[in-house]
């Protein structure tokens, strides 16, 4: 299937690795142009590499979501080399395990900055050039979180929460524009972030790693983790013409481990 994004532009956020990088590799393949970014240069250089390597076009930058003005500057450098991106995918780390009482009020508002409002700063920035485009594509990376409490990460159900909130009030306002806004949810997809969840979670409750990962298989009814390049392709899909109709959703990619409907 052609997904008909060959020659537009896509900015993908912590892209340095994981389901962000998974995702940037999925866009190139059909031909789009990807502006990556990560605070981890090493990382931000890896991903270029790959994605020049199977023969598409990757621009990296350097960018800290917890710093504004350095998410403003990427911008100006993407579209200094790209032009402006038609396709963006809000994407970034996790905070750390947490519960959810006792957190002190300034690592509630430094996890906020970094993971909430980056994102809509950085939309903000991109949304007038899509508008005059009348095509537009927005996907927002969270958490199964979001649907199902994870226990142990307080700050990541509550604040991914918001970006939820966040995507559905502005699909509604700017589908009239051509731009589609969607949400992604992860199961449990094999990145070096699912596997530090595992291992913290072992130690906490003096198992092995060995029988978490038993332990969490057997809650997935696909039977396995996921893998980043199925995420990847979803993404992609998403992003592309053929997605035209759908929008204000939250699609899970999960092997059926969320329980709720």
């Amino acid at each position: 299937m052609d997904l008909r994004i060959k020659g537009r532009v896509a900015l993908v956020m912590a892209a340095g690795g994981g389901l962000g990088s998974a995702i940037a590799l999925a866009l190139a393949a059909e031909g789009a142009a990807v502006a990556v970014s990560d605070q981890n240069q090493e990382a931000l250089d890896d991903t270029v590499t790959r994605i020049r390597a199977a023969g598409g076009q990757a621009y990296g930058v350097r960018a800290d979501l917890a710093d504004l003005a350095s998410v403003s500057a990427m911008v100006e450098q993407v579209r200094s080399a790209l032009g402006d991106p038609d396709i963006l995918v809000n994407n970034s780390g996790g905070p750390p395990p947490s519960t959810a009482a006792a957190v002190a009020p300034d690592q509630w508002r430094s996890q906020f900055e970094s993971m909430v409002l980056s994102l809509m700063h950085l939309t903000d920035l991109l949304l007038p050039a899509m508008k005059r485009k009348g095509w537009g594509r927005i996907i927002t990376s969270t958490s199964s979180g979001v649907v199902a409490p994870i226990p142990n990460l307080g700050m990541s159900n509550t604040l991914r929460m918001a970006l939820l909130g966040w995507s559905k009030t502005l699909a509604n306002e700017v589908a009239s524009d051509g731009i589609c806004v969607n949400v992604v949810l992860p199961g449990r997809i094999a990145t070096d972030r699912i596997r530090a969840l595992d291992e913290a979670r072992a130690a906490r409750e003096g198992m092995t790693y060995k029988d978490i990962v038993a332990a969490s298989t057997g809650s997935i009814p696909a039977g396995r983790y996921g893998r980043p390049e199925e995420y990847g392709d979803v993404v992609a899909f998403l992003a592309s013409d053929r997605a035209a109709f759908i929008t204000g959703s939250v699609v899970r990619v999960d092997g059926g481990m969320i329980p709720s409907i």
